[in-house]
C-alpha cells in the first residue's frame, strides 16, 4: 500500500480508536454511577458494552500497528481525535441511555469512514474491521434505544 493511501486509513482508524476509547471510558463511568429503578439492568448492560469496547480498542490499535504506524494512546491524543463528549457521573439513568445510544451511532459513522478509506485503497482487512464495528455499534444503539420505548 502506498504511503499516502496508508496514512488516510491510519487516520480514520486513529479516529475510530479515539472514539471507541472515549466511549469505553464514558460507558464505564455510567456503569459505576447509574442509579434508579433500572439500576441492575443498566449496570449490567453498560458492563457488557464497555467490555466489548475494551476488546475493540485493542483490535483497532493493533491494526494501526500492522499498517506500520503508532497508535494514539494518550488522553490528549484521544481528546484531539474524538467526537465523543465525556459523561457526567450525576447524569440521570435514562439520559445515560440516550447519550450512549447517540454515541454508539456516532462511532458507527466513524467506522464508516474507515470502511470508505480502506475500500478506496484496497485494504480489505481494515474495511472488514470497520464493517464489524458498524454492526456492533448499530446493535448496541438498538439495545439502548429499546430501554426508552
Amino acid at each position: 500500500m502506498a504511503e499516502g493511501d496508508r496514512s488516510e486509513v491510519v487516520e480514520a482508524l486513529s479516529r475510530l480508536l479515539a472514539d471507541s476509547y472515549t466511549l469505553y471510558l464514558k460507558t464505564h463511568n455510567y456503569h459505576w454511577n447509574v442509579t434508579g429503578p433500572m439500576f441492575n439492568t443498566l449496570h449490567t448492560l453498560f458492563e457488557v458494552e464497555y467490555n466489548e469496547l475494551a476488546l475493540a480498542v485493542d483490535e483497532i490499535a493493533e491494526r494501526i500497528r500492522t499498517l506500520g504506524d503508532h497508535a494514539p494512546g494518550s488522553y490528549a491524543e484521544f481528546a484531539s481525535l474524538t467526537r465523543i463528549k465525556e459523561g457526567r457521573p450525576a447524569t440521570p439513568a435514562l439520559d445515560m441511555v440516550r447519550d450512549l445510544g447517540a454515541d454508539q451511532l456516532s462511532v458507527a459513522e466513524t467506522a464508516r469512514a474507515v470502511v470508505k478509506a480502506a475500500e478506496a485503497v484496497g485494504d480489505q482487512a481494515s474495511a472488514d474491521l470497520g464493517v464489524r464495528r458498524i454492526d456492533t455499534h448499530e446493535k448496541n444503539a438498538w439495545m439502548l434505544r429499546s430501554h426508552l420505548e
